[in-house]
């Protein structure tokens, strides 16, 4: 009894600390990364069909744009002004919230690495430190800093930008805009370097 109460408070604590630490460049991805909605296509066992996310793109033509939604955490693409997507998002958590304002895609990245956010790992490739901002937080001996993948990355400001990442069903991240990965791909192989971007709250 004592044993299976400390596994589920061990599990439990692990959970919390993943969403607190999860930044900008933290957190899993993949096509089927969990998030308010669940996740797209067949998902995990148990998880709600994603019934939000869509693309139709494709085949539409036109200039593209982005317009993304913090209260809605949503981003909407459009082509000539015709919407043609949408996709569930991640954006900045308090004190760290994603810029409001008009913006335009200036740069493209598709194997984008956090420069900022990821672990420290020994020679081996093992993390010995999770999740960190190598800002603030001091290297052990014997490791060295590995970026945390940030797959699609269309930076729209500094160092903010949409692109693939874990998606808890709330702003979670450094004030990087997260969507699944499969939206991601959509929109980076749509956009080019001078797409509108319009953040609203």
């Amino acid at each position: 009894m004592a044993r299976s109460l400390f596994s589920i408070l061990s599990t439990v604590l692990s959970l919390i600390l993943a969403l607190l630490v999860a930044g900008c460049g933290g957190g899993q991805y993949s096509a089927n990364t969990p998030y308010l909605g669940g996740v797209y296509g067949e998902g995990t066992a148990g998880a709600p069909r994603d019934t939000v996310s869509y693309w139709d793109g494709d085949n539409a033509s036109g200039s593209p744009s982005v317009k993304i939604s913090l209260g809605e955490q949503r981003a909407y693409f459009y082509k000539s002004g015709v919407l043609v997507g949408v996709s569930q998002l991640s954006t900045g958590r308090e004190g760290l919230n994603t810029p409001i304002g008009n913006y335009k895609i200036i740069q493209k990245d598709k194997d984008h690495v956090s420069s900022l956010f990821g672990d420290y790992v020994d020679s081996s490739g093992k993390v010995v430190v999770p999740n960190v901002d190598i800002k603030k937080d001091p290297k052990p001996p014997g490791t060295h800093f590995q970026g945390t993948p940030m797959p699609y990355f269309m930076r729209i400001v500094s160092g903010t930008g949409m692109h693939a990442g874990y998606l808890p069903g709330y702003p979670a991240s450094h004030g990087c805009i997260r969507m699944p990965e499969f939206m991601a791909e959509d929109f980076f192989k749509s956009v080019s370097v001078g797409t509108p971007v319009t953040i609203t709250n």
